[in-house]
């Protein structure tokens, strides 16, 4: 597995404002199976690289 830079997050805003479920920021890469937190666009970047691993949780 893969682990992002130690840098902090890079925030992005929801366009529509935010969702009532908290579930609604995240999607499941279709490539590595992963949950994406669409609010860090470190990951966002990452999951739409093709063949690209899955990254290392932050508790890992």
């Amino acid at each position: 597995m893969t682990k992002l830079p130690d840098f902090a997050p890079i925030p992005g805003e929801r366009h529509d404002g935010n969702p009532t479920d908290e579930r609604e920021n995240f999607y499941t890469c279709p490539t590595c199976g992963q949950l994406v937190d669409m609010r860090d666009l470190r990951q966002v970047i990452w999951h739409e690289r093709p063949m690209h691993k899955p990254l290392l949780s932050v508790v890992d």
